[in-house]
């Protein structure tokens, strides 16, 4: 005979109470991330939002957390600075959070940017690919990109992962409601075909492609801590890495 369910802990109201729930985001002020801190705290969550500036950072906790205290069991934002791009910011971060709580719940890799943006040439000759796709793009354009987009979720993860199976071995019954895990923001831009979709920038394209990966191997490394990994791969999402490209997407 299957285990009995309990009706009551299927209800809506429990199913989505992230109350005692500790969350960090990377990007967590704008675009995506904004939207999944938003979802958080408006649920009872207590979210770390991490990006380059501390004064946006606390504009957006200002606001949000003034919303939150309009909401029955609402959450709270806390702003810290940091670039996730370099492992010894990886590492602050993580211990900065470790002074502040006993645990996280979940961290969501979700810091992106843009960069290496191209003009498609006009005549399908060598010398005006070349021009389009060599001489106009950065080296460092692949280095911010690759290194925010991907490499600075692989440090994030590794310098989190004492907090997160904490989570896991904690006592509080909280913990036993929802498994430690690790969230990471692809994009399709990972696996289309046509390069106009990511703004025309294979540097974008490349990271996203790389996180792709890196969500599926590192599930499986992390599988003997039970802690889980996952990604999304959304679509085009208004935000502040799209801010003045004007796509012209096509269809098949």
């Amino acid at each position: 005979m299957a285990s009995h369910i309990k009706l009551e802990e299927q209800q809506a109201g429990n199913l989505f109470d992230l109350r005692g729930v500790v969350a960090v985001v990377s990007g967590g002020g704008s675009g995506i991330g904004l939207m999944i801190t938003s979802t958080l705290i408006a649920n009872g969550a207590k979210v770390y939002i991490i990006g380059p500036k501390q004064a946006d950072l606390d504009k957006i906790a200002q606001i949000y957390n003034a919303e939150a205290q309009k909401i029955p069991g609402g959450g709270s934002i806390v702003g810290i600075e940091g670039d996730i791009s370099k492992k010894p910011e990886a590492k602050r971060l993580a211990d900065e959070i470790a002074s502040r709580e006993p645990y996280i719940t979940v961290l969501f890799n979700n810091a992106g940017i843009q960069a290496g943006q191209f003009k498609r040439p006009s005549t399908p000759t060598a010398s005006a690919y070349v021009s389009a796709f060599f001489d106009s793009i950065k080296q460092e354009d692949f280095t911010r990109v690759l290194d925010t987009n991907a490499v600075g979720h692989y440090y994030m993860t590794f310098a989190f992962l004492p907090l997160l199976e904490k989570w896991k071995n904690s006592d509080e019954p909280v913990t036993k409601k929802f498994v430690p895990q690790v969230i990471m923001t692809s994009s399709m831009n990972g696996w289309t075909k046509d390069s106009a979709t990511s703004g025309n920038s294979y540097p974008y394209m490349f990271s996203k492609s790389a996180l792709g990966q890196a969500t599926s191997s590192l599930a499986h490394e992390l599988l003997p801590l039970g802690i889980r990994v996952n990604g999304i791969a959304p679509g085009l999402f208004p935000s502040e890495v799209r801010n003045g490209s004007k796509l012209k997407l096509r269809t098949n």
